[in-house]
């Protein structure tokens, strides 16, 4: 299925505006090759190929794509290949969604320190969920996490996506035991784990050194009243149906800040996006391009990460002994033709359906993207 092609591009703004903005911002190493990748993303400079139809009905250039993972043009075929193989491991049963909400208070100990912030957060909510796997259901549930860092607003909100199995592998490995309700755990109670695990990894990065950037007084009046305020957690009730879990965890899988489907308006003055329920924000370009940059992760960090059930993976571990109680889930054969007929579009003349040839472009006929008008 083909989609239209939108009418605003955020290269165009990156090409455009990142002088002004390195003139205001002092950029780190990977924001400066995002914006780097994003501005050359499938454009000439990159180079390609031209794509003629074997009838000779229909020829194109195609330009290499930057392939940078924040990039919004380059996640859509990365996705379907992830849910290709996350669904080779998934139970068969039910899973809930949570969300679990880093407190505004920490969001500059995040914005400095991202990698010891971002893998703290990771490690407090996994040994939530398990920990009241095992203290309540006296189970090992499977935990599938994507980290996202944005709003709709592109303000910086760090939060993470959690698939969690609808019960899990018995302690003693007798079976596999089910939730009896449409909740998971009391969203209180998760708080309160929540909370203390993540201070206390805090703590233990502190201890080693970590933050240096803060001096004691500082660190101290910044976590005294996190021991005290209720942190958020939010669970949704479990979907029925494994179909339903990898097609909707894909969405958020390789989801960036902001696709270019989303931009109403470009102007040398302003930018016009999307929001929630059908209302709009508007930026200057380069409070645009500085929101934008925020979001950008460390080099190597994962975002995606699995613990309990779906963190095993050596053979005749937890999660094939679960999948010979639960059931081992079975992609339908539609699905798994997804991708395929994706690539055989790729590959498809869109006047005659024939085959379309692939001929490297010369090496002249590469050139620097046009200037925006």
């Amino acid at each position: 299925m083909a989609y239209p092609r939108p009418k605003f591009d955020i290269a165009d703004i990156v090409r455009e505006h990142r002088p002004a903005l390195e003139a205001q911002v002092r950029l780190g190493r990977e924001q400066r090759r995002m914006l780097t990748a994003i501005g050359l993303c499938r454009t000439a400079k990159l180079g390609g190929h031209e794509e003629v139809c074997e009838h000779g009905d229909f020829r194109r250039n195609a330009y290499n794509s930057c392939r940078n993972r924040h990039c919004m043009k380059c996640q859509a075929l990365a996705q379907e290949r992830w849910i290709a193989a996350r669904a080779e491991r998934l139970l068969d049963l039910g899973h809930f969604h949570g969300v679990f909400t880093l407190p505004s208070e920490l969001r500059p100990l995040a914005t400095w320190h991202p990698v010891e912030v971002y893998g703290a957060f990771f490690r407090a909510v996994a040994a939530t969920l398990l920990e009241l796997g095992r203290t309540r259901m006296k189970a090992t549930l499977g935990l599938t996490m994507v980290l996202h860092t944005w709003t709709r607003e592109l303000g910086f909100h760090v939060h993470l996506h959690v698939l969690v199995t609808a019960g899990g592998l018995a302690l003693d490995g007798s079976g596999f035991i089910h939730t009896r309700h449409d909740y998971l755990f009391p969203l209180d109670v998760m708080g309160v784990v929540f909370r203390a695990k993540m201070l206390h990894e805090l703590g233990l990065l502190r201890a080693k050194g970590a933050f240096p950037s803060f001096t004691n007084g500082a660190y101290g009046a910044l976590m005294a009243p996190l021991a005290k305020k209720p942190w958020i957690v939010y669970a949704k009730k479990p979907f029925r149906r494994s179909t339903y879990v990898i097609e909707y965890l894909g969405r958020y899988t390789h989801r960036v800040g902001i696709s270019n489907s989303r931009l109403q308006a470009s102007t040398r003055e302003q930018v016009t996006f999307g929001t929630k329920h059908g209302r709009t924000a508007t930026l200057h370009p380069v409070e645009f391009l500085r929101r934008l940059i925020q979001h950008v992760l460390p080099p190597g960090f994962h975002k995606i990460r699995h613990a309990g059930l779906y963190g095993s993976v050596r053979p005749g571990g937890l999660l094939e002994r679960a999948n010979s109680f639960a059931g081992a889930y079975h992609r339908p054969k539609k699905a798994k033709a997804k991708l395929e007929q994706w690539k055989r579009t790729a590959h498809t003349c869109p006047v005659c359906g024939g085959e379309l040839r692939r001929i490297p472009l010369a090496p002249t006929s590469r050139a620097p993207p046009p200037p925006t008008p």
